[in-house]
């Protein structure tokens, strides 16, 4: 699985990064506020789990199930 956690440390981005190290879930962190917004992004934190994109709401879910 990977698992890449766009972040501005921003403190929901600080809630998801705690609970994914908390569940021993590997991830990639990026910071790069620009390819962000490439992305299309408009709000943060985004976790890209194998291409899936999920905001907030759905990410925080997620990790809660694993």
């Amino acid at each position: 699985m990977n698992v890449i956690l766009y972040t501005t440390h921003c403190p929901k981005c600080s809630v998801l990064e705690k609970k994914l190290n908390e569940r021993n879930i590997s991830f990639e962190e990026r910071t790069d506020v620009n390819e962000m917004l490439n992305k299309g992004f408009d709000e943060v934190p985004v976790l890209d789990i194998d291409g899936k994109i999920m905001k907030f709401k759905e990410a925080n879910a997620w990790v809660n199930e694993q």
